[in-house]
C-alpha cells in the first residue's frame, strides 16, 4: 500500500487538539473522516505530535497508507474539499518511503508561542495569541532561559499526566524577542528540540512570563529545574498562543 505524508496546517480554536476522542472533535478524527471519503479502506493516520486543545500548526506533519496511488495533488485538493469548512489546510502532499513515519522519524521539533502585551482587548488575535495587560522585562527572560537549554531532567516542566517513558530531553535552543506593535508589543518565544514533553513549552512559557513580570527572579528557574518538583512550575500558559512551526527529518519528504 502506498503511504502518503501531509503537511498541515489549522486553527487550533474549536478542536479538542490534534488526537482523535471519542465524541470531540478533533483534528485527526476531521482529517480522517474526509480520508474515508476518498478512501474506506483507511483506519488511521499518525501524526508528529499531539497538540493540545487550541493549539495551533503551521506545519504539522502526517502520514497514512492508501489503498491505491494518488496524484499528489488531486490528494490534497481533495482532502482540502472535504475538510472543508474546517479550519484545516492541507498544504502538501508527497508520496513516501514504507519506513517513513510522521513521528518516529522527526529528528527536531519546533514551536513558537505568541504573547501580546497590551491594556485593551484582542480581537483579530483573540485565541491566537496570549492576552495580558503588562509589559514584560525581556531581559529577565533571557538570562532565565539559559537555564533551560540543553540536556536536563525536565520533571518540573511536564504535565502530571505526561506518558513520556523519561523526563530527561535536550532543548537545542530557545530564543525570546519582543516586537513593536502600534498598541502595546508582541513577545514571541521560539523552542527547538528533538521533542518535547506534554505541556513542556506551555510550562516554560508560563515561568518565563513570571520571571520578565518582576515576579520571579531568573535564577529561580534554575532553582526549579534542580529542584525536580512540579510544584515549583510557574502557572501553564494558556495554549491560545502556541503554534506547531516546523517538523524535520533525515531526508525532508516536502
Amino acid at each position: 500500500m502506498p503511504r502518503y505524508a501531509f503537511k498541515i496546517e489549522y486553527d487550533g480554536k474549536g478542536f479538542s487538539g490534534w488526537q482523535r476522542q471519542k465524541s470531540l472533535k478533533t483534528v485527526q478524527g476531521e482529517i480522517e473522516a474526509s480520508l474515508r471519503k476518498l478512501d474506506p479502506s483507511i483506519s488511521s493516520i499518525f501524526g508528529a505530535g499531539r497538540t493540545d486543545a487550541g493549539v495551533h500548526a503551521v506545519a504539522q506533519v502526517a502520514h497514512c497508507d492508501l489503498a491505491e496511488n494518488w496524484d499528489n495533488f488531486k490528494l490534497k485538493e481533495a482532502l482540502n474539499f472535504h475538510l472543508k469548512p474546517n479550519k484545516i489546510s492541507i498544504l502538501d502532499v508527497r508520496m513516501v518511503s514504507e519506513k517513513f513515519h510522521a513521528r518516529f522519524s522527526a529528528i527536531k521539533r519546533k514551536y513558537l508561542f505568541r504573547l501580546i502585551s497590551r491594556r485593551s482587548p484582542l480581537t483579530i488575535e483573540s485565541g491566537l495569541a496570549w492576552h495580558i495587560k503588562y509589559e514584560l522585562n525581556l531581559s529577565l527572560m533571557l538570562q532565565a532561559k539559559k537555564y533551560l537549554i540543553g540536556k536536563h531532567d525536565f520533571t518540573t516542566f511536564r504535565s502530571t499526566s505526561c506518558q513520556s517513558k523519561s523526563p530527561v530531553k535536550t532543548i537545542d535552543s530557545i530564543e525570546i524577542k519582543k516586537i513593536l506593535l502600534t498598541y502595546g508589543n508582541e513577545y514571541q518565544f521560539e523552542f527547538s528540540a528533538p521533542s518535547f514533553l506534554h505541556n513542556q513549552v506551555r510550562s516554560f512559557v508560563g515561568t518565563l512570563e513570571k520571571v520578565g513580570s518582576g515576579i520571579l527572579d531568573p535564577s529561580y528557574v534554575k532553582h526549579a529545574l534542580l529542584s525536580k518538583d512540579r510544584s515549583l512550575c510557574g502557572p501553564v500558559s494558556p495554549p491560545d498562543g502556541l503554534y506547531l512551526m516546523d517538523v524535520a527529518y533525515p531526508e525532508n519528504p516536502f
